[in-house]
Formats: C-alpha cells, sequence, structure tokens
C-alpha cells in the first residue's frame, strides 16, 4: 500500500466544500434550516484521532525494532489510518463549506459558526493524527547491513 498523497486529500477537500456549500444554499433557498455540524461530531473526531494514535504507537515500537507485533494488527492500523485521512480530508472541505456558506450571509450565527468551525478543527486533527499514523506503520528503509545478510540467504 502506498503512502496517502496530498493530490487526493486536496481533491476530496475541494468535493466537500462544494457539496456543504451548495447543500446549504439549496437548502436555505427552499426556506428550510441549514445543515450545522453538532459539537459532538469536532468531540468524536479527536476522539478518533486519539484512538488511532494509540493504537499506531504499538505499531511504531515493532517498526523501530523494540518488539515485534501482529502484522495483520499493523495492516489494520494502516488501514484505519488511510480510510481516516481521506474521510477526514472530505469532512474538513465539508466543514469549510459550510463555515463559508454562513459566514457569507449578512447576519453570522455565532454558534452556528463556532460549532462548524470546531468540526474544522477537529477534521483537520484527524487528518493530520491520520497521516503521523500512517507514517508511524512505515518500516524504515533497510541498511546496508540488511541487504549483505539478506545476500547469501537468498543464494
Amino acid at each position: 500500500m502506498t503512502r496517502t498523497t496530498p493530490g487526493p486529500l486536496l481533491l476530496l477537500a475541494l468535493a466537500g466544500a462544494v457539496v456543504g456549500f451548495a447543500a446549504d444554499t439549496l437548502l436555505a433557498g427552499q426556506g428550510r434550516p441549514v445543515f450545522v455540524p453538532p459539537v459532538s461530531l469536532a468531540i468524536a473526531l479527536v476522539l478518533i484521532a486519539a484512538a488511532l494514535l494509540a493504537g499506531a504507537w504499538p505499531v511504531r515500537r515493532a517498526a523501530s525494532g523494540e518488539r515485534r507485533i501482529d502484522p495483520f494488527y499493523a495492516t489494520r492500523i494502516v488501514v484505519l489510518a488511510k480510510a481516516s485521512a481521506l474521510g477526514s480530508a472530505l469532512l474538513a472541505g465539508a466543514a469549510a463549506g459550510i463555515l463559508i456558506y454562513l459566514l457569507s450571509r449578512t447576519v453570522v450565527p455565532l454558534g452556528s459558526a463556532l460549532t462548524t468551525g470546531a468540526a474544522l478543527v477537529g477534521a483537520v486533527v484527524l487528518l493530520a493524527v491520520a497521516l503521523v499514523a500512517e507514517h508511524f506503520c512505515s518500516l524504515p528503509p533497510p541498511t546496508d547491513d540488511d541487504e549483505a545478510d539478506a545476500a547469501p540467504a537468498a543464494g
């Protein structure tokens, strides 16, 4: 599995921003209440980030050679980190789109803007932690000693 690159993250964030802004514009145009993420979303995103970091820490220790770990556990953590990075990029974009919509009104609803800003911060925190966790799950590059030890075994 390759590392997450900035390209897909930026595309997902842009798509989320467009959908978030368009959805709130459409809802307001129909006279319906606009979507505002609850504070619990921001809290949940930060808790997910903490759990992901706690799960990735043993993998980091195993990758540095301190201890052994189940390879399936490491695979699950790296897949969770990649999915969290992609999902949080989309959520961050959607929160940014909603926040742009709210801030573009003549009368800014302060409470709604604050909870949407909190959701944006929570999504960015999860994105950063997911990228760090993905880095924790990568193996260090082989040294010259490792290559020399592996060559006689292959022959």
